[in-house]
């Protein structure tokens, strides 16, 4: 998954990717074909068929950046411009779920988009092949202006929960929330892609709380866990029964990162209950909003 912004929203994956030629020839190109990378894939570890963990390395190695922030990574398009020497890059911005303490590295979360232009293309990359990489991080969704020792609601529906890694990772042990509650919502148990290490950290950490939930898992699946949208586990008695605490702006903030249509629902619910959202106009506002597709 990408976001929203800047770029355009994708289709939901469906059939087998692509074998399309990632990289333009050098007899395509009066350039050496390596002209435009300026990143080395270090490692990919699939997690399933339709889900991988990227982790690149830039050149100029890791940029600082905070957690929450974005990258943009790029390859060619294939087009005619591309074979006469100009690369046109195809481009589309992702988060970045490693912490930026993380020097190796930087690890992305990625659903392969078969009806889309990029993935299917890096889906043919392994360890050691090259792409491009933007020199800068970006972007506002980071816990800056949040007040130390509030409880963090974090829901984050498919790879949108990559942003809330890298800011459990970047200060799980600097005392920077009174609790971390990270609701996890995909459509099959599968795709809980970071479930084993979310769940290995909780055992250990007492102020994490990771409630992963499925819509679309099969009602005989053995899966012990939550099912249903995250929505429905914001509402108010709900989540204080799962968290052992209420769902109130006074002592919360919230960080919805994922499709635009459960940004929008929890937006609403969490409105009806005296919660703002946070901007230019309303600084105070304690609900963050990083819209996927």
């Amino acid at each position: 998954m990408h976001r929203l912004n800047p770029v355009k929203a994708r289709s939901a994956p469906g059939s087998p990717s692509t074998t399309e030629q990632v990289r333009p020839s050098p007899k395509s190109s009066p350039h050496p074909t390596d002209t435009w990378t300026n990143a080395t894939i270090v490692e990919r570890v699939d997690l399933n068929e339709e889900l991988a963990l990227f982790r690149l390395l830039p050149d100029a190695g890791v940029p600082k950046f905070e957690p929450g922030q974005f990258v943009t990574l790029g390859l060619p398009d294939g087009s005619d411009a591309s074979r006469a020497g100009r690369v046109k890059l195809i481009r589309r911005a992702y988060s970045v779920a490693s912490s930026p303490t993380e020097e190796r590295w930087l690890e992305l979360y990625i659903v392969l988009v078969t009806e889309g232009k990029l993935t299917p293309k890096l889906w043919e990359l392994h360890g050691g092949d090259r792409l491009w990489v933007a020199p800068r991080i970006g972007g506002r969704f980071t816990l800056n202006g949040v007040a130390d020792g509030r409880t963090l609601v974090m829901v984050g529906t498919g790879t949108g929960v990559a942003p809330f890694h890298a800011m459990y990772l970047r200060y799980r042990k600097a005392g920077r929330w009174s609790r971390f509650v990270l609701f996890d919502g995909c459509r099959y148990v599968r795709d809980l892609g970071y479930r084993e290490e979310f769940e290995r950290y909780a055992a250990e950490d007492p102020s994490l709380v990771y409630l992963p939930t499925v819509t679309r898992e099969a009602a005989d699946h053995p899966w012990p866990g939550l099912r249903g949208r995250v929505t429905e586990h914001l509402e108010p008695s709900r989540f204080h029964r799962l968290v052992g605490e209420p769902l109130v702006p006074e002592t919360c903030s919230v960080f919805l990162c994922g499709n635009p249509q459960m940004i929008d629902q929890c937006e609403a619910l969490l409105g009806e209950h005296g919660f703002h959202t946070h901007g230019k106009k309303r600084p105070e506002g304690t609900v963050h909003l990083e819209r996927y597709w």
